[in-house]
């Protein structure tokens, strides 16, 4: 029967809309599960998990899913253990030109490390970006990583989707959270390069010490070889002249 195939699935279509009414289970997205005035069915299992903090910040349950991106901090003040530095490395390189920083005018000491700038102003407009990651590759302070955030509408088309600096900075405990095995291999590398460079800059230290040992002993020796060789020096006498034979043969 011509156009067959168009009426079968028109009848599916009418039948899941009027099942729908008389059966909830049906309509597996109509609610997410942190809201209390429904909840997904059983069969939906245990997708988005039910973790009060994940949840509150509406992140998916699985460590490998990816959206936008954030801006971490470690453990204190967000503004004052911020990793990233204003560099700029993120806003060049990111193909939709979605990031706009701009660069403070001062300079903050952060853990303890010497004074680095920080962005004054760091925006990522999220209804342009395309979660491609490569802000993240290239970032040369690990300070800019992947979040999971995925229920992110709002009724401004504009300004709600413009993520401010403060928006975009989580802390690294958040980033263990949402990406444990992650979270966990980049911070052994920060922490091994961190090590090597100590080890390194220690080394360093020792060779210099070292040869300003050495050289400082090389100078006292040279200086008691000096007055050594002053004391033991013999007293120069002069010549014997030599005896005058003219006149001796004259006197004879």
């Amino acid at each position: 029967m011509l156009g067959g195939g168009i009426f079968k699935g028109m009848a599916v279509t009418l039948r899941n809309f009027v099942g729908s009414y008389f059966d909830k289970e049906r309509l597996t997205t109509k609610e997410y599960a942190w809201r209390t005035d429904d909840k997904l069915p059983e069969r939906a299992g245990d997708y988005p998990k039910e973790e009060a903090e994940q949840l509150s910040d509406t992140t998916t349950v699985t460590h490998y899913s990816r959206n936008f991106p954030m801006l971490l901090h470690d453990e204190g003040e967000p503004m004052d253990t911020v990793r990233c530095v204003a560099c700029q490395i993120c806003e060049r390189e990111c193909p939709p030109q979605c990031i706009y920083i701009e660069k403070s005018k001062d300079k903050k000491e952060r853990g303890g490390n010497k004074a680095q700038f920080y962005p004054a102003t760091f925006d990522i407009d999220v209804s342009v970006c395309m979660s491609c990651q490569i802000c993240v590759e290239v970032c040369p302070f690990d300070a800019i990583v992947m979040n999971s955030q995925f229920e992110l509408s709002t009724p401004d088309r504009f300004g709600g989707l413009l993520l401010r600096r403060d928006d975009l900075l989580k802390s690294n405990d958040y980033y263990h959270k949402i990406h444990p095995e992650e979270a966990a291999a980049r911070d052994k590398r920060i922490a091994d390069e961190k090590a090597a460079k100590e080890a390194k800059k220690k080394a360093a230290e020792e060779a210099k010490k070292k040869a300003a040992e050495a050289k400082a002993k090389a100078e006292a020796e040279a200086k008691a070889k000096e007055e050594a060789g002053g004391i033991e020096k013999p007293t120069e006498t002069p010549d014997t002249p030599p005896a005058d034979t003219k006149k001796e043969g004259n006197a004879e």
